[in-house]
């Protein structure tokens, strides 16, 4: 760690300095009176044994004492030797009470069962949302279990995230009826859309009209309309980070539904009982399917149109420090239009594929984490053809993606997070097309390719009883390479060849100031104006 730091200072010395010596002070070892020890471990749900974000784990006598499950349901809790009552709790869930005896350091894994066990009916907000939002310093994050969603009324039957999120204070929708999204002002290209890590250039089904996430595959949802943390970059307005279920590791299950346009199949269960399990979920449109029937020896006879989308995840516990990943999503939109008296015919199919492999380790009670290797590949084609005129559209985008992430849990009132991200990009522009029987006409570019990689350290402490704050540092770097020949000097660079290159140096900071039990004042500042170009 003190090998990042030294690297960020190199990099930009001056004004930055203070920042740097605030959170090189966060790395300073704990100092306490008593002799501390942590207990940690995972928090799932008793029934199918997937993972609980965001679950709390609480000293009941002092509950400025506790902790959280991160995104793979692992929590770290440091408190002084003694006796202690522990309550976990979860929204939706039964709580649970625990008490220990800390003399060393334990491991406590628990499995919380579904349902409120109460004697009357009382309105009121989530004390553990509340309880996060008065005291953390993060701002505009919401996190929406998939379970709430459902909830909802649906269009057509259909449940759907993203039209879920237009629904928040500060989210809108991009057209009446679309999935896409403006947030705080900001364009839905400025939204940071992932999907178990994974990018996702087109969420977007029927033209936009449904979002590409499958309600049945999901685990939990979070949206952060501003001041994302350093962990997060390459997006301006907002970030969406969706995690996929993991599948139940104790019993088999199937699910699925059938609705006006569309139905939908869950499959999940154990490979390994409690060691091992899958999930695979697709659906698919069939609305046009039935009216072939109608079309046929019409004026549109052979017009259709489906989407589908399938995902599927896989996880294996080799050991309580060891825990591998793999997830997919597969999902694509097809337009075919017909007009056989006219002799006209177009093709309109555009999908993503996703593919993630992940990997979890334990190096102590006090530090997680986590190796990611990620693919996503996004196209989009036109074809038409009238008579013998032909003629074609074409566009991608194929990432490959390596990241490394740590999560250091020092004490109960300071977190770390520090990792490094390296993405490979390969951007096909416009391509197009035509012919006739006398004339070829090709504008066919060759790929863009570029690096993208990322360092970043944030550091989340409470200062005192009534201060919390978070600093951040990212420094991105994005690199065009080539084959490439520049259309103004007519240079011309080979393979991997550097072709122009920018740096940006992104400090962020948030305070958070409790007045009481109800009430707290935030501040924050996210810069991301420090640009430098070469090349």
């Amino acid at each position: 760690m003190q090998l990042i730091f030294s690297m960020l200072y190199q990099i930009k010395k001056g004004s930055w300095g203070a920042l740097t010596v605030v959170m090189m002070a966060g790395f300073l070892p704990y100092v306490a009176a008593q002799k501390n020890y942590t207990l940690s471990g995972y928090v799932k749900d008793r029934n199918s044994g997937e993972t609980l974000i965001g679950a709390n784990i609480v000293n009941l006598d002092n509950p400025q004492q506790g902790a959280a499950t991160n995104l793979y349901g692992f929590y770290s809790l440091t408190l002084p030797e003694g006796k202690y009552r522990i309550v976990c709790s979860y929204l939706g869930y039964q709580d649970q009470f625990f008490e220990i005896q800390l003399d060393k350091s334990l491991t406590l894994n628990v499995e919380l069962s579904e349902g409120v066990l109460m004697e009357e009916v009382v309105i009121s907000a989530d004390k553990d949302e509340r309880r996060k939002n008065v005291e953390g310093t993060q701002m505009g994050t919401i996190d929406i279990p998939v379970e709430n969603i459902k909830k909802l009324p649906a269009i057509f039957g259909e449940v759907d995230i993203l039209k879920t999120l237009q629904l928040l204070p500060g989210v809108l929708a991009s057209g009446e009826g679309n999935s896409g999204f403006y947030v705080r002002g900001g364009g839905p290209d400025q939204n940071l859309v992932l999907l178990d890590e994974a990018v996702v250039y087109n969420a977007g089904h029927l033209l936009g009209f449904f979002s590409v996430f499958n309600a049945d595959a999901i685990k939990n949802t979070t949206l952060i309309k501003g001041g994302m943390p350093a962990n997060y970059g390459g997006r301006l307005s907002s970030v969406l980070d969706i995690q996929m279920k993991e599948g139940n590791d104790k019993k088999f299950g199937v699910e699925g539904g059938i609705g006006i346009i569309s139905s939908r199949l869950t499959v999940q269960g154990p490979v390994v009982k409690e060691k091992s399990s899958f999930i695979i979920s697709g659906r698919r449109t069939y609305a046009l399917d039935l009216a072939q029937p109608l079309l046929k020896g019409g004026k549109f006879e052979g017009t259709n149109y489906y989407f589908y989308d399938l995902n599927t995840k896989w996880n294996y516990k080799f050991s309580n420090k060891d825990r591998i990943y793999f997830s997919g999503y597969f999902g694509n939109d097809v337009l075919v239009f017909r007009q056989p008296a006219r002799d006209f015919a177009f093709d309109l199919p555009y999908g993503n594929k996703t593919a993630t492999l992940r990997w979890n380790h334990l190096f102590s009670d006090k530090m997680f984490m986590n190796v990611s290797a990620i693919y996503n590949d996004y196209k989009f084609e036109f074809r038409g053809s009238q008579e013998d005129f032909r003629f074609r559209v074409f566009s991608g985008v194929k990432d490959w993606n390596f990241k490394v992430d740590f999560d250091y849990f020092p004490s109960n009132r300071h977190t770390i997070k520090y990792g490094v991200n390296y993405t490979f990009h390969t951007l096909t522009p416009n391509t197009a097309s035509a012919s006739t029987p006398d004339v070829q006409f090709n504008t066919t570019f060759k790929p863009k390719r570029a690096h993208e990689a990322a360092i970043y350290v944030l550091d989340d402490m409470k200062l005192s009883s009534r201060i919390s704050m978070n600093t951040g540092l990212r420094f991105s770097v994005f690199s065009q390479v080539g084959p490439y020949t520049s259309k103004i000097t007519g240079q011309e660079f080979a393979s991997m060849e550097p072709v122009k290159t920018y740096t940006g140096l992104e400090p962020r900071w948030s305070i958070n100031y409790k007045v009481n039990q109800e009430t707290s004042i935030k501040s924050r500042n996210h810069l991301y104006q420090s640009v430098f170009a070469s090349g």
